[in-house]
């Protein structure tokens, strides 16, 4: 059973150098059939699975960038997801935005189409960073767009911070986050720069023209941001994510608990009745499918138990509280020591983990190398 929905909108009208989700210029794109294949895909898929969305609990429009929608497309999206998905369970109705495209008339269609969190991607507060970036908006953006949104009644509001960008100095990140800060956000994200494949960084990294902080820095960078957050009264409850009480983004936690949502659009991954699947990327492709009557399905797994143990543990392990051992229990059976004793034995004596009574989590230590810990965890390791 899903608990929740990841609707894709594929739309930019700036592609940031570091990005490399599915997504396309806005401009000349069939963008209003997109929307409505969108909505036939939610249709037949539902249909076809009705138990499946009984007790929905989030829906997330993420992207590309959503709000790269006019406010008619965005309130005829909305509608089409009202219409389709039950929406009498769902508690946390998300949409990211960039804070240069979010005018008032957008924000009004939002918040009277149910969204009731808005996480913006604002990376830095500093102007020459976000320019390398590939960014587009400037900080007089981020703090006008906060507070329109506040005065058409968002309370739930996150923003996106990166760190270890080309050429950031530590001072700069300090500057970063007392900017953030200063805003008295209930949430926000920071990640640090993962240089992939098929991005502009990726080409300038090979190029040997990409000027990145060393491994030394972006670790203390991470601990300052830790610390920082702490200081001010946020509770950090993912690897990445720090939040006030009552503010912390249920529909990401659906991931890190591995349990089943739904992904509409092209090029989404979604995860029901134990198959993962993920649908065609080419946006024409998508809506020919789509219109065909045909779920634009590309590929499905069915994931075998032992994929659910490793599931489990790598993306469990990335909350703070990480992994109970009743949760555990409760989904497979048996005790996590029965499957993971000498792995969790060995982790522990390397101050990685903490494992006690209630279950099993990343120490500070472990947190700073989570991707060691979670391959540990990997089948073969």
């Amino acid at each position: 059973m899903a608990r929740g929905v990841y609707i894709h909108i594929p739309f930019c009208h700036q592609i940031c150098n570091y990005c490399d989700f599915n997504k396309v210029f806005f401009k000349n794109q069939p963008v209003d059939e997109y929307i409505e294949a969108l909505g036939r895909e939610m249709e037949m898929t539902v249909a076809a699975m009705p138990e499946a969305f009984a007790n929905i609990e989030t829906i997330f429009l993420g992207g590309g960038t959503p709000t790269a929608l006019s406010a008619r497309q965005i309130e005829k999206l909305l509608a089409l997801i009202s219409k389709h998905i039950p929406l009498s369970s769902v508690n946390e109705f998300s949409s990211e935005a960039n804070p240069d495209e979010l005018t008032i008339d957008k924000l009004q269609a939002l918040y009277d189409g149910g969204v009731n969190r808005l996480s913006m991607g604002v990376q830095s507060f500093d102007q020459s960073l976000l320019k390398k970036i590939g960014r587009t908006h400037s900080n007089e953006h981020v703090y006008e767009t906060i507070q329109n949104a506040k005065n058409v009644g968002f309370e739930n509001i996150s923003i996106d911070l990166m760190y270890g960008l080309p050429g950031q100095t530590m001072k700069e990140w300090q500057h970063t986050l007392e900017k953030a800060l200063a805003l008295k956000l209930p949430h926000y994200s920071a990640y640090s720069l993962i240089v992939e494949p098929k991005t502009i960084f990726y080409i300038q990294y090979a190029k040997g023209k990409l000027n990145l902080p060393t491994e030394d820095i972006e670790t203390e960078m991470y601990g300052v941001l830790m610390d920082t957050m702490e200081a001010q009264g946020l509770k950090q409850y993912e690897i990445s994510n720090f939040a006030h009480e009552g503010y912390a983004s249920t529909h990401n936690k659906i991931y890190w608990d591995n349990d089943e949502y739904a992904g509409f659009g092209a090029g989404a991954h979604g995860y029901l009745e134990g198959i993962r699947y993920s649908n065609v990327a080419p946006i024409k492709k998508y809506i020919e499918t789509v219109m065909e009557g045909k779920r634009p399905i590309l590929q499905e797994h069915e994931v075998t138990n032992e994929e659910k143990l490793e599931e489990q543990m790598f993306l469990g392990l990335r909350k703070v509280a990480g992994i109970a051992h009743e949760e555990f229990e409760m989904k497979f059976h048996q005790p996590m020591l029965s499957v993971y004793e000498e792995k969790i034995s060995r982790l522990q004596k390397e101050q990685l983990i903490e494992f006690d009574s209630k279950g099993i989590r990343l120490t500070r230590k472990g947190r700073f190398i989570g991707n060691e810990v979670f391959q540990r965890f990997l089948i073969g390791e």
